[in-house]
C-alpha cells in the first residue's frame, strides 16, 4: 500500500472543519488489514464505515455502508455476482488494467484476500450520514480508484472518459 491512511484522515478532518463538521480525534478509527487478509465478520454495531482496497501501488475500489449495511461491507465486493459494482466483478472484467489476467467466480474471492490490503474507516452512526458522505467523495477524489463507480462516468488517468 503506498498510501498513509492517518495522513487521509487528517485532511478529511480539515475538510469537515471547512464545512462546519468537526471531527473529534476519536471520531473515525482505522482498521487496517494488510496482505494477506480476513474480510470483516460484522459491521459493528451503531456505526458505518468507509473502505478501500488496494493492490501494491494500485488503488482498486472506495466505497461506503451505512449502519444497516453488513453484508456490502463484509461479503459482496469478494463474489462477483453479489451484487451491483463489486470488487470481484471488476477484477474479472478489467483485470488486465492493473496487470491481472485469468481471474473468475471461482478464483477472484481468495485473490483478493491473498493480494490485496484493506483499510476500514470506522464511525459512530450518529455522526450522521452527511460525514460519512464526505468521507466517501473524498477518498475517491484523493485516491483515485481504478474501478470507482459505474465506466460511464469514470474519467481515466489522463482526464478523458473510459
Amino acid at each position: 500500500m503506498t498510501w498513509n491512511p492517518d495522513l487521509l484522515l487528517k485532511g478529511l478532518r480539515r475538510i469537515a472543519n471547512m464545512v462546519g463538521s468537526s471531527l473529534a480525534l476519536n471520531a473515525v478509527a482505522i482498521e487496517r488489514r494488510p496482505v494477506p487478509h480476513v474480510p470483516p465478520k460484522t459491521l459493528p454495531p451503531g456505526t458505518m464505515a468507509v473502505y478501500v482496497f488496494s493492490f501494491g501501488p494500485h488503488v482498486l475500489k472506495a466505497g461506503k455502508v451505512g449502519p444497516n449495511s453488513a453484508a456490502r461491507y463484509t461479503a459482496q465486493h469478494y463474489n462477483a455476482d453479489s451484487a451491483k459494482s463489486t470488487l470481484a466483478a471488476s477484477l474479472i472484467k478489467h483485470g488486465e488494467r492493473i496487470g491481472v489476467a485469468g481471474l473468475n467466480e471461482t478464483n477472484v474471492p481468495g485473490w483478493i484476500r491473498e493480494h490485496t490490503d484493506r483499510v476500514n474507516f470506522i464511525l459512530d452512526a450518529s455522526l450522521g450520514v452527511h460525514v460519512l458522505d464526505l468521507l466517501e467523495a473524498f477518498l475517491p477524489c484523493r485516491l483515485r480508484p481504478e474501478f470507482e463507480g459505474f465506466a460511464s462516468r469514470r474519467i481515466d488517468r489522463e482526464g478523458g472518459q473510459t
